[in-house]
């Protein structure tokens, strides 16, 4: 039952970093303009970060899809939702309006806040998914059970049968 919820989690997070990513890169001026309107690094990362961005978060749900490197992607999806969740706060407490940029646009947007506790408790819930990914791994379905094989406690019983 564990390795189905992983490969859910696997699957509904990757599709998510996807998703954002591919957004995102169509628009690289507009990821850079969205990590701008956070305030939160100084602006000789900004940039970097802002075109970084997208490539890193397509490059880690093709991993999770895919079931490649599974728990290292993972961790870096838990770093990354962990960011985003301190950056949303951060910016509700600052009492700053802005669009979060997390699939697309970004920048100042009144009445943004309204909807700062959703993105907060979906990328809690997308953290939730990464760790437990991490601790799960996930090898149905997976590239890494085709590259990595490794015998499970079943076959190894079975082997044992016929001795």
């Amino acid at each position: 039952m564990k390795q189905w919820v992983a490969v859910l989690a696997r699957l509904v997070v990757g599709g998510v970093w996807l998703y954002a990513g591919l957004a995102k890169l169509t628009d690289p001026l507009g990821s850079v303009s969205a990590v701008q309107a956070y305030e939160l690094l100084p602006s000789g990362l900004e940039e970097p970060v802002g075109y970084a961005l997208p490539a890193v978060e397509v490059v880690v749900g093709l991993a999770l899809v895919l079931g490649l490197m599974t728990r290292g992607a993972a961790l870096i999806s838990a770093v990354l939702f962990v960011g985003f969740v301190i950056g949303i706060a951060s910016v509700w407490a600052r009492g700053l309006e802005i669009d979060c940029g997390c699939f697309g646009g970004g920048g100042h947007d009144p009445g943004a806040s309204s909807s700062y506790p959703w993105e907060v408790a979906r990328d809690a819930a997308l953290v939730a998914a990464s760790v437990f990914l991490v601790w799960a791994g996930s090898r149905r379905w997976s590239l890494d059970s085709l590259l990595f094989r490794t015998t499970t406690r079943d076959e190894r019983e079975h082997d044992l049968e016929g001795v």
